[in-house]
């Protein structure tokens, strides 16, 4: 199942990439699971890791750690925002 991930704002400078493609291997089919997937590559991956402050969209949409994701699907990672 293939899916497409952007980084955005620190996440995007943590991990060192803005997007990429990428194959996600049987038993991934949570945003939770592919956070832990990802966590698992190395340091530099920490940054999405659990206690970490980061919010998810699917398919940009606003979604938790229990949304599911499916082939082709847009899963997008950034910290929380704030304005003033």
């Amino acid at each position: 199942m293939k899916i497409r991930i952007l980084y955005f704002a620190s996440l995007r400078e943590a991990v060192g990439q803005a997007e990429e493609e990428l194959g996600l291997p049987e038993g991934v089919a949570s945003v939770g699971g592919l956070r832990e997937y990802l966590v698992a590559r190395g340091e530099a991956w920490q940054a999405l890791g659990a206690g970490r402050s980061v919010r998810a969209a699917v398919n940009q949409r606003m979604a938790g750690p229990e949304a599911a994701i499916e082939a082709g699907d847009e899963v997008a990672f950034f910290p929380p925002v704030t304005g003033g």
